[in-house]
């Protein structure tokens, strides 16, 4: 698996998505809770294991899709063997986009608490998320005012 270039921006742009980001999280629940028989990580990344039941590879491999285009600073490989669909993740070497590789991880734990628990979590982790008016994070950077610095939302273009 071939990771993206270090240059490559640390942002998570659905301007173009055709979901939300909410509606994405219910889709990782959805597919957590019919197939995930377990994680872990790898030497490049982490890995998660699904049930290879009817559709499954397919609906990880349109969700990854979806993933890479809005985050381009992940890569993902999707593999079959028997009875199970691999899906491994990796990202640039850059200790932001490895603290976001963390919360994918944790994905199937921390869930319930939606969008805003993934901010909050990576804003506890010393990160400052800036997001546009469609709500697209634009930039996630260590955060130079220490804990407590909250997520930023630059003004609509009408503003």
């Amino acid at each position: 698996m071939d990771s993206p270039a270090t240059t490559t921006p640390i942002v998570c742009d659905m301007t173009s998505a055709p979901d939300t980001g909410p509606e994405r999280l219910m889709e990782y629940q959805r597919l957590f809770t019919q197939a995930l028989v377990g994680r872990e990580r790898t030497a490049e990344g982490i890995r998660f294991r699904l049930r290879a039941d009817d559709g499954i590879e397919a609906w990880v491999r349109d969700l990854a899709a979806r993933e890479k285009a809005c985050c381009a600073f992940f890569d993902y490989n999707i593999t079959s063997d028997g009875d199970e669909v691999r899906w491994d993740a990796t990202v640039i070497d850059d200790d932001i986009a490895r603290a976001i590789l963390d919360e994918f991880y944790g994905l199937p734990d921390t869930l319930a608490k939606g969008v805003e628990g993934l901010e909050i979590r990576l804003i506890e982790r010393g990160l400052q998320i800036t997001a546009n008016h469609a709500g697209s994070v634009t930039e996630v950077r260590h955060a130079t005012g220490g804990a407590g610095v909250s997520r930023v939302r630059r003004p609509s273009p009408e503003s």
